[in-house]
């Protein structure tokens, strides 16, 4: 059932006039998402009618822009992911890290997506696989599904990596597997400090190499001695790391990955109202004990703040780390289900996306809402660009 407001609609309804106004900060991919979610499943993309074998009823289905920051777009996506990734579950505890850079990163981070929210996949990648690689520690090859966020619940700027970790991994004579103790994974002072360090250096590094800029407010980074000495600063404090407790059992962890992946910056469903220009939308005051509220800004801003939130043509948002990494996945895990004495996992079978979307909705979109009877496709809706604004006649 469609929600009685939608990102779609603000777009539609506010993003002319956001374009006019902020035309000269509008990158091509902006331009390309705001496009996107205006047409998701209207006519503008085109579709197909269907009608009923039994009483008639007509219905009109328009096709889904498939942007992946649209908010109507995943749903499918995730599922099939999902089912993909649970014959990877091992049988062992799952543990969730974040990693978080400070906002000093994360304004350079905006105006360098690209290459900064790969210097955090990358940071993060190595800290673990060194932490964990140690002796004193754990002493494994691990694995990891990192999934990039780059949002507060208030729509800020807030970039950070959700890890969720197996806890344990293969012996480096790759004979064994060994477990993390329990409830507990790896010490997070380390592993902060660690990701620290890295990140760091990787950021020197594409300084150094010429990959970042400097815009507006951060103009005076693009001097050397400055950044050095911006640097310096961010090496001396503590960057925030944070393990959370084990996951109960592999459902959990399918469970909370399905909340995690295929995320925009807001859900349909925590929009309140469109009235006098003014977006309000839930959010949780994590400030004070989780409680939720109800936000109000201008749609002007309301749009400034989802579109900081898109990421680059082509740019990877979900990674596989370690054993996991795609490159060897299959074997890996072959390897740690004979190390844990597993059989091999069921193999998958196709669902149609029509059983995918009644499994995710309760509603069979194959069955007449009015009989019950079958619903049949009895033509196809051409695309409907949006009528063009009439040319301007100067008659003086």
């Amino acid at each position: 059932m469609r929600p009685e407001l939608e990102v779609g609609d603000i777009f539609r309804l506010h993003g002319p006039a956001y374009r006019q106004a902020h035309g000269d900060h509008l990158g091509s991919t902006e331009r390309r998402v705001m496009a996107a979610i205006e047409a998701c499943r209207t006519p503008a993309l085109g579709g197909h009618a269907e009608h009923c074998a039994d009483c008639g009823f007509v219905r009109y289905a328009y096709n889904s822009c498939r942007d992946r920051h649209c908010p109507k777009c995943q749903g499918l996506v995730r599922a099939e992911w999902l089912q993909a990734r649970q014959a990877e579950l091992l049988p062992v505890p799952y543990f969730h890290v974040v990693f978080t850079v400070p906002a000093a990163v994360a304004d350079i981070a905006f105006h360098n997506k690209a290459e900064v929210y790969g210097i955090l996949f990358h940071a993060a990648a190595e800290a673990l696989r060194d932490v964990a690689g140690d002796r004193r520690y754990l002493g494994a090859e691990i694995g990891a599904v990192a999934v990039l966020h780059t949002w507060g619940q208030a729509l800020h700027h807030h970039p950070h990596l959700h890890c969720i970790v197996p806890g344990g991994g293969i012996a480096p004579d790759q004979e064994r597997w060994i477990a993390c103790p329990p409830g507990f994974f790896l010490p997070v002072r380390v592993l902060s400090r660690r990701f620290r360090d890295i990140f760091v250096a990787r950021l020197r590094a594409a300084f150094a190499g010429g990959a970042l800029r400097f815009p507006c407010d951060l103009a005076r980074l693009a001097d050397p001695p400055a950044f050095v000495a911006h640097l310096g600063k961010l090496a001396g404090i503590d960057w925030v790391v944070y393990c959370k407790p084990p996951f109960a059992g592999p459902e959990q962890v399918l469970g909370y990955l399905g909340r995690y992946t295929h995320r925009v910056a807001i859900a349909n469903s925590r929009l309140v109202g469109l009235d006098d220009g003014q977006v309000s939308f839930t959010w949780k005051d994590y400030r004070h004990g989780g409680q939720t509220k109800v936000m109000t800004l201008p749609a002007d801003e309301f749009i400034r703040r989802f579109l900081q939130h898109t990421v680059p043509d082509g740019f990877h948002r979900i990674r596989h780390l370690g054993f996991l990494a795609n490159g060897h996945r299959t074997a890996k895990l072959a390897l740690c289900r004979k190390l844990l004495a597993l059989p091999p996992p069921e193999p998958l079978l196709p669902i149609r996306w029509q059983d995918r979307l009644r499994d995710l909705t309760g509603q069979d979109i194959e069955v007449c809402p009015c009989c019950g009877g079958r619903m049949l496709t009895c033509g196809v809706i051409p695309p409907q660009p949006p009528p063009r604004p009439p040319m301007w006649c100067d008659s003086s």
